[in-house]
């Protein structure tokens, strides 16, 4: 079955105002530019501009191969996350327009992605020669279109070669796939720099050669070709959505370990662990750097994030998302017990992440969609800002185990202890990075 890649985007200059959109439709094994759509639809909002790009790339796609499946890729966070079903669509305009777009193919066979508008020059250039073609009083001419070249630059026919991965933002397989695609454009930029300079240098002096062979080698310097590549947010990115991830404190059942879910007594903090959350408090407020406080609905999370919020003066708001899995009948009781009574049960747990507790508790798959649902809408929410996401051992593990990449197994490979301090920054093109797990110095005395 073949595989598209629809690039798609719409503008308005006055918002509402003079406005165009641009799709292109591209084989997501070749990367060849299959199809070219661009349009001056009069005076219209951005939002629907982009809206009638992204038809006009799906009815291309349907032209070419209407059994292939569509990647839908575009720099609207609006339209990726409306057509993903994440958020309601309520505007009266938008509404019929994306019906319609889910008329198009089978719901099945699109996918939809959001990337950063440095990544969607071609359809972004066809959108503004439509734009351009309506001042002149004309409509777009495909003949004339240097979109696609304006759109290239070194190193753009390779990556484009090997399409983009299509992981939620935070997910480190296509975080690690796109860093490496943008290390051979850097590889590429530099490739073409070097050449440039060594046939500038024929028959020059030696202090010529030097020189040349020096700004081949420079890092380059313009926006457009400096790779968004290493330890730290590239200045388009913008900050990351960081968040710092809390583990509740001690209640009685924790030094026990004792399996303590969301289907359990449903215990308050002890005494050690009020005064663990404390501790939290104090090196959260010497740190500074918290703006929003979000906590598990369970009382043990909901009482240490209240101790944080007194002391950080602001308010917690409860996430349902953050809650711990249900360990069905295993609730309450230690390791050691389930293992007594359900042996079968505790076996199949350990090696398959599809099985539930005894009793119909929360597989790790399950809490592991729940847990990736929940940190996309909270990136989302809460771009460049820093949240303390008060929660529990699985949330936390879970989360960090989808920054990483690492398989489910690796669940039973982190120590994570009561009040220990993790944190996970995720930015705009889906790389995560762990920036700290388990710190516990603040409970030392």
């Amino acid at each position: 079955m073949r595989e598209f890649i629809v690039e798609a985007d719409g503008g308005s200059r006055g918002n509402p105002g003079p406005a165009g959109y641009g799709s292109v439709v591209i084989d997501a094994a070749t990367g060849e530019t299959l199809a070219e759509r661009a349009e001056f639809i009069g005076v219209a909002t951005n939002n629907v501009a982009e809206y009638r790009g992204l038809l006009a790339g799906l009815r291309a796609a349907r032209e070419l191969d209407p059994a292939a499946t569509v990647r839908v890729r575009m720099d609207s966070k609006l339209v990726v996350e409306q057509m993903s079903g994440r958020w309601k669509i309520k505007h009266p305009d938008m509404k019929p327009l994306a019906a319609e777009a889910a008329r198009i193919l089978p719901a099945g066979q699109v996918s939809y992605e959001w990337i950063p508008r440095e990544r969607n020059k071609h359809a972004d250039r066809l959108a503004n020669e439509a734009m351009d073609a309506g001042k002149r009083g004309e409509q777009w001419d495909a003949g004339a279109s240097r979109a696609a070249l304006d759109a290239a630059g070194p190193g753009s026919a390779g990556s484009r070669a090997l399409p983009e991965p299509s992981g939620p933002p935070g997910d480190a397989t296509a975080g690690a796939a796109k860093a490496r695609e943008a290390l051979a454009r850097a590889r590429d930029t530099e490739d073409t720099a070097a050449t440039a300079a060594a046939e500038s240098t024929t028959g020059a002096g030696e202090a010529d050669a030097r020189a040349a062979r020096t700004l081949a080698a420079a890092p380059p310097t313009s926006p457009e070709t400096r790779p968004s590549v290493g330890w730290a947010s590239a200045p388009d990115l913008g900050a990351p959505a960081t968040f710092v991830l809390l583990r509740h404190g001690e209640t009685p059942l924790t030094p026990q370990k004792r399996f303590s879910g969301r289907g359990g007594s449903d215990p308050s903090l002890s005494a050690v662990g009020r005064e663990q959350a404390e501790r939290v408090a104090a090196a959260l407020a010497r740190r500074g750097t918290v703006q929003h406080i979000l906590a598990s609905p369970l009382a043990r999370t909901r009482e240490t994030a209240g101790a944080v919020a007194a002391r950080l003066g602001l308010e917690v708001v409860v996430e349902e998302g953050l809650i711990e899995t249900d360990f069905g009948a295993w609730e309450g009781l230690t390791f050691g017990e389930v293992r007594e009574r359900h042996p079968e049960d505790l076996n199949r747990w350990l090696a398959d992440p599809e099985a539930e507790p005894t009793g119909g508790g929360e597989s790790f798959a399950a809490t592991a969609a729940r847990i990736s649902a929940t940190r996309d809408k909270l990136t989302a929410a809460y771009a460049g800002r820093t949240v303390l996401l008060v929660t529990h051992v699985t949330p936390i593990k879970t989360l960090v185990r989808l920054a990483l990449g690492a398989p489910p197994e690796s669940l039973f490979r982190m120590e994570l202890s009561a009040a220990s301090l993790s944190a996970v920054a995720y930015y705009a093109d889906g790389n995560a990075s762990v920036r700290l797990f388990n710190d516990t110095s603040h409970l030392r005395p």
